[in-house]
């Protein structure tokens, strides 16, 4: 099993990009085997899929909204690369566990502002 580690932000709606990436996961053939909130502005999904529709993965998490990391384009454009060169059927059925971590990072602001006493009359 491929396991990944993916950080990434946005500036989506919580409960809009919830119900559009479970969507996303499922059209792509991966399945969710667990969704936690980490803090008021950070979720986390762990992630299988066949190695065969990481590419699909990809697309679908991007197009999403949500924004990767370097290190998260990196290894998933890494891991697409790895996928294109698989001539055997049996690797491409090769399991991926992908951990993403989304921070809202308009709620982070928001929480500042509050936070901080500062008023937006």
């Amino acid at each position: 099993m491929i396991s990944l580690d993916i950080q990434a932000f946005t500036y989506e709606q919580w409960h809009t990009l919830v119900a559009d990436l479970t969507a996303a996961f499922a059209d792509c053939g991966g399945w969710v085997v667990e969704r936690r909130t980490r803090s008021p502005s950070t979720l986390e999904f762990r992630v299988e899929i066949h190695m065969s529709g990481v590419l699909d993965l990809y697309a679908s998490i991007v197009g999403t909204g949500v924004e990767l990391t370097r290190a998260g384009h990196e290894a998933l454009t890494e891991l697409c690369m790895r996928r294109r060169h698989m001539r055997i059927i049996s690797e491409l059925g090769q399991i991926v566990a992908l951990r993403l971590e989304i921070a809202f990072l308009e709620d982070i602001i928001l929480h500042s502002l509050l936070a901080g006493g500062s008023g937006l009359a």
